[in-house]
């Protein structure tokens, strides 16, 4: 069982003093050598987390001891790795879109199953993006007026999301506000709804209303 509790009677030379456990309970002898690895030497008040055993009737001893402070860093520092864990695997996912994304469309120009107007009408929507990033950037940077972030969704949900998920990645511009990348990621799953729309009866049939298919 780990108990928690506070540092007391210390002697920092000789490496040993007392632990009060929190809301009461029995005290707990403490030496240095009691202790896991720290961050630093223990301090007259540190809260320890600690377990303890009965040495001799009514004496106890802590061990396995540990700085309060550490085990919260620990914690942190693991949500931190968690978190960029996750980050990275969405974005090794929405590599893999967009590289599947490119290659679809081509084909789909290739075959004449769409026109080659809208092969380069995306050619010049993803150029046009990535330079409306880099100009957002240099207007976050100096302070002058910016891209409105719903212009720049607005060319991902028109097929320029690829390019402007390098801009993200190459800039390091619009790629950790959450919020954003939220309304980013939309864009992201309506591109793709329409690409496996364009394979299903409907979609073959809309193509051909305008004598595309």
């Amino acid at each position: 069982m780990r108990f928690q509790g506070k540092l007391s009677n210390w002697n920092d030379e000789k490496g040993f003093g007392f632990v009060e456990p929190n809301g009461g309970g029995n005290r707990a002898f403490v030496h240095i050598k009691s202790f896991a690895k720290s961050s630093r030497r223990p301090v007259e008040g540190d809260i320890l987390i600690y377990e303890q055993t009965e040495e001799q009737p009514g004496k106890f001893k802590a061990l396995n001891v540990t700085l309060a402070a550490d085990n919260k860093r620990k914690k942190n520092d693991s949500r931190a790795q968690q978190y960029k864990s996750r980050r990275s695997s969405k974005r090794t996912l929405e590599k893999s879109l967009s590289l599947s994304f490119c290659l679809i469309i081509f084909y789909l120009v290739m075959t004449q199953t769409l026109p080659k107007e809208l092969f380069w009408f995306l050619i010049g929507a993803n150029v046009l993006t990535f330079i409306f990033y880099w100009i957002d950037k240099r207007a976050a940077q100096h302070r002058q007026r910016r891209v409105p972030e719903a212009n720049l969704h607005m060319m991902s949900l028109l097929g320029a999301w690829p390019s402007a998920l390098l801009a993200q990645l190459k800039l390091r511009h619009k790629s950790s506000k959450a919020e954003f990348l939220r309304v980013y990621r939309v864009t992201i799953a309506v591109n793709i709804a329409a690409v496996f729309w364009l394979f299903s009866e409907q979609g073959n049939q809309f193509l051909s209303i305008f004598g595309i298919k």
